[in-house]
């Protein structure tokens, strides 16, 4: 992306303010993944940080620092960079988390991968990604979670698990963001 997804601005509100709102919605309690340096940042400082412990393995690195920071917790993860995701949908999830699977995840379609930043990992589960991670193995959540006996739930509007990884990707969200925007204010003459 070139820039710092958390502070990119849809509307008057950067990324990370948010999501940090939507989840705050639905949980008890939202920590913010950091890496080294940015916790005192102007757009991170007014949260709660959990800084990464391991670096170059992308966003594994948040998952693992918070399983470290409350081992015994369950993590309901989700990215800044999804700005259509909403309280129904993480509710939805949270409602429909099954404690016996190793993690319950939003998908866009039945039969489709998990989103793995649209989840609830289970204590045992990041523990074993832990042990993986820390041997030097694939640190991809989403590898991760398409090799375990993850819970799929189909989201409720598939458009919500939509993210951006490039400048190109986040002008055309905008630009729908926008145009979805002017229609819904318009008026029939």
């Amino acid at each position: 992306m070139g820039a710092d997804k958390a502070a990119l601005q849809l509307g008057s509100v950067n990324l990370l303010d948010r999501a940090v709102s939507t989840l705050e919605q639905v949980v008890d309690e939202v920590y913010v993944s950091s890496r080294a340096g940015q916790a005192a940042d102007p757009v991170r400082r007014k949260y709660r940080v959990i800084a990464d412990q391991f670096h170059d393995v992308g966003p594994a690195a948040g998952l693992l620092a918070a399983h470290a920071s409350f081992p015994a917790s369950a993590w309901l993860v989700i990215a800044c960079d999804m700005p259509l995701l909403d309280a129904a949908s993480l509710r939805y999830l949270r409602d429909g988390r099954d404690e016996q699977s190793p993690a319950t995840a939003l998908t866009a379609v039945a039969g489709g991968a998990a989103e793995p930043l649209c989840a609830i990992y289970e204590p045992g589960t990041l523990a074993a990604f832990l042990r993986q991670v820390s041997a030097g193995e694939n640190p991809s959540p989403r590898a991760w979670l398409a090799g375990i006996d993850t819970t799929l739930l189909v989201a409720p509007d598939p458009a919500v698990l939509v993210s951006a990884n490039t400048t190109a990707e986040w002008t055309s969200m905008i630009e729908n963001i926008e145009l979805q925007s002017d229609s819904a204010n318009r008026k029939p003459q």
